[in-house]
């Protein structure tokens, strides 16, 4: 019998399987057999095409199949490739698919950038697609050029090529393989894109439409020449006529279809149609009109029309494509992941003397108090460790999590964490902080797979949980994040991290940002992407909101872009952003009814408590409308602030933020105030943190993004072309303000007044910032305009949101009321 193996040998293999996958596993053999794919695939390049060349002298020496002679130094081959790239060059070409063996060598290439992360490839599909084109091709050069094989050294389609063409043709013959070929072109083109399907009805559709407008037209001309009424009195009471069964009517295209019933008369009589050729028909005409009446067909068609009214749903577009936002920027390239650093220390490492001497001290600290356990389990995190361990039957929790402190003391542990129990387990939790505690980088999460294949709608990765995963989460879910901390425990960074996170997946027409920064310094380095990402007021200087007073504004006009996108929803009947975007991308939307693709828009607050502090009720009453109603119209606020005291983090601003993100805190009672239990006060700083969305929160390292690596990529999105201006959100009118127009000095008109009075009238829309657009002018000047078009009664007051009444009709009456002025 055979020996069973020894545990210290079973250990010996797994170590070794280990060692071997970890091998396959290394970045840096990646990359070197990445390199050789693509450096092969030149060489396979070069030898391919000198093959075209030097393939006719050489053809001889390689039919020859001499190995010493092809392995000596003069053996007179030609090819650029030496005498084993021309061998190579035969055998793909000649001997195997012909010119189309060039396909073989762009998925070598693909791949071998794939495994250098070069591109993200999917090489799946570049898989298929390539074997697809090597075959097709190889099948259509066998059979076009099938005579050509005797008189040419080149086989365009190589052997494979021509011996299935030589049996398809045999099974299913020429015109066959010519079917099979077209059916298979047009599946193939339908895989790589659904558009090959439209444009293929738009070619069939146009020609079926050619030729019967081109038979109507022959009809239509013969019926003319055969039926030209003979009037015999200049002015006759009576005119009869022949008309054939066949009755036509000419309706203008610009015209809506429509069938409308002939009005009936009593002086005019229809008879029954004859059985012959012709119909005689009598009826009577006045003065005024001539009515006929089309004949009566024994079957009478029926048909229900489905009434059209203000309905958007009955929109179809123009184009039968769907609509694409990302073609105004379509060269647009997202970020890199070059663009961040790569920290080497970032693997977690497991110490094993560290955790088995923790081990031990947790087991004596209990023992000593009398808490026998059955089980001990550490999961080993990039700052924390995770021990689960399970007391013996009998054992109270609470005396457990009393004895947090005592813990902490026997492990010399800068704050541990007790949880009892562990949610959906039967253990309880001690977290200690590590020894070694190692950097959660952001370029790790960023080049996660997880984070790449997200199918979020708005995707935020915050950072690594204990169990080394990658934490992600939907914006669009939360739908609003409360961010709160000591100074210097990793806030800040916190919120670059959720920046980076969406430049790095959403594309600048899906995305804007409202940046608050009171504080002038930290989103600065956001700047730059002004025309690509961010939005403001059409009277805002910069992008980066710091003037409290802007912010309010800001806020109030958010309440203000929010009601319009609510009405737009109710327009479109849909009840979130993701549908009625839908439907406008299928141009079921009508664009001239003032519907149009709705961005997300993302309000990121630095210091939420300095705001409260200035502003007060200003600036919360907004904050807590738009967090209640702005959910469904795909409007997000992540607030931060450094005091998480009861008089900044209100009552109404908990009720209306779900998602808590805390970081250390200095006191219970702020971890209270921010996730309505302790510990946040027990975390060890640098990025630890407790994420709450429902029941329980969950411990995070956050990701860390350093100033120069958000410089790089903001860099990088400034480099490429942008929007002319940025995101401009609408005018606020503050209501309660009384406009006196007592005033405005109509003796002191500005110089573009007539102009301008000239623009809106034209227009039809009294808009300041159309003003402000089309002469190039400051938002204050274009108000103080607006107010003087207003005393002039050119155009009415303002209806907030809403674009003021033109009170002119036409140029002609603007005329009249400049004259009066002057």
């Amino acid at each position: 019998m055979a020996k069973k193996k020894s545990e210290k040998e079973v250990v010996t293999d797994e170590a070794s399987t280990n060692k071997v996958i970890l091998f396959f596993k290394n970045e840096t053999i990646h990359f070197v057999l990445g390199l050789v794919l693509v450096i092969f695939s030149v060489y396979l390049l070069l030898a391919l095409s000198s093959f075209f060349f030097t393939g006719a002298a050489d053809q001889s020496i390689i039919d020859a199949g001499n190995s010493q002679e092809l392995a000596s130094v003069n053996n007179h081959v030609k090819n650029y490739a030496g005498s084993r790239g021309a061998q190579l060059a035969s055998y793909l070409i000649n001997d195997c698919f012909g010119v189309s063996s060039f396909f073989i060598l762009v998925f070598l290439a693909v791949t071998g950038l794939k495994l250098m992360r070069v591109r993200n490839f999917r090489l799946w599909k570049w898989f298929i697609g390539c074997t697809l084109l090597l075959v097709w091709f190889s099948v259509f050069f066998g059979f076009v050029l099938m005579e050509h094989y005797k008189d040419t050294f080149i086989y365009f389609g190589g052997m494979h090529g021509y011996n299935v063409s030589i049996w398809l043709i045999s099974q299913v013959g020429v015109p066959g393989v010519w079917m099979i070929l077209l059916v298979t072109a047009i599946c193939f083109l339908i895989y790589l894109s659904a558009r090959t399907i439209i444009w293929l009805r738009k070619i069939l559709s146009l020609g079926f439409i050619k030729r019967k407008e081109k038979e109507s037209v022959e009809a239509l001309d013969e019926e003319e020449e055969a039926e030209q009424p003979e009037f015999t009195n200049p002015q006759p009471q009576t005119v009869e006529f022949s008309v054939k069964k066949t009755f036509k009517q000419d309706i203008p295209a610009q015209q809506p279809a429509m069938e409308v019933a002939p009005p009936v008369h009593d002086n005019f009589m229809v008879e029954e149609p004859a059985p012959a050729e012709a119909l005689d028909m009598t009826f009577s005409k006045t003065a005024d009109d001539v009515m006929v009446s089309p004949p009566i067909p024994e079957g009478p068609a029926f048909e229900v029309a489905t009434p059209v009214g203000d309905d958007d749903e009955s929109y179809q577009g123009p184009e039968v494509e769907p609509y694409n936002p990302q073609l105004d920027l379509e060269n647009y390239r997202y970020p890199t992941l070059e663009l961040m650093k790569k920290y080497d220390n970032n693997e977690p490492t497991i110490n094993m003397e560290e955790q088995k001497a923790n081990k031990d001290r947790i087991i004596n600290t209990l023992r000593s108090f009398g808490i026998e356990i059955s089980s001990i389990k550490a999961t080993v995190g990039p700052t924390v460790t995770l021990y689960e361990i399970t007391p013996e039957q009998g054992v109270r929790i609470s005396k457990i999590r009393g004895l947090e402190d005592d813990i902490a003391l026997s492990l010399s542990a800068l704050g541990i964490r007790i949880i009892a129990p562990i949610p959906g387990k039967g253990t309880i939790g001690i977290e200690v902080p590590n020894s070694n505690p190692k950097i959660v980088s952001m370029q790790s999460i960023i080049g996660s797979k997880k984070f790449q294949e997200s199918s979020y709608d708005l995707p935020i990765a915050l950072g690594k949980t204990i169990t080394n995963e990658v934490f992600m989460v939907d914006l669009c879910k939360m739908p609003h994040v409360l961010v709160a901390g000591a100074t210097g425990q990793g806030k800040s960074v916190g919120l670059n991290a959720i920046i980076t996170s969406l430049l790095y997946k959403k594309h600048p027409s899906e995305l804007k940002f409202v940046l608050v920064d009171p504080k002038k310094v930290e989103f600065s380095i956001y700047s730059v992407i002004e025309h690509h990402f961010l939005a403001k007021l059409p009277d805002g200087e910069e992008a980066i909101i710091t003037d409290v007073t802007k912010v309010v504004q800001t806020l109030n006009s958010i309440c203000v872009e929010m009601d319009s996108r609510y009405d737009l929803l109710k327009k479109a009947h849909v009840r979130n952003i993701k549908e009625y975007n839908e439907k406008f991308i299928n141009r079921k939307l009508n664009p001239e009814k003032g519907h149009k693709f709705m961005p997300y828009i993302v309000v990121i607050i630095d210091e939420f408590g300095d705001l409260i502090m200035t502003a007060g009720k200003e600036v919360e009453l907004p904050i807590a409308r738009i967090a209640q109603l702005a959910r469904a119209i795909g409007i997000h606020m992540v607030i931060a602030t450094q005091r998480p005291t009861t008089n900044i983090i209100t009552g109404t601003i908990k009720a209306n933020f779900p998602a808590r993100v805390a970081f250390r805190v200095s006191s219970m009672m702020d971890s209270r105030t921010i996730l309505d239990r302790p510990g946040a006060n027990q975390l060890i700083g640098r990025g630890d943190m407790l994420f709450l969305q429902g029941a329980d929160p969950i411990r995070v390292q956050c990701a860390f993004v350093d100033t120069p690596e958000v410089e790089d990529i903001t860099k990088y999105i400034a480099r490429q072309q942008g929007y002319p201006t940025a995101f401009f959100l609408p005018e606020y009118v503050n209501e309660d303000a009384s406009s006196d127009l007592g005033d405005v000095d109509m003796g002191r008109l500005d110089p573009l007044f007539s102009d301008a009075a000239r623009l809106i009238v034209i227009h039809q829309q009294g808009s300041t910032s159309l003003i402000q657009r089309k002469f190039a002018i400051g938002y204050n000047r274009a108000g103080r305009i607006m107010d003087q078009l207003e005393k002039a009664g050119i155009v009415g007051p303002s209806e907030g949101s809403k674009a003021r009444q033109v009170m002119c009709l036409d140029e002609n009456d603007l005329e009249m009321r400049l004259n009066n002025l002057m």
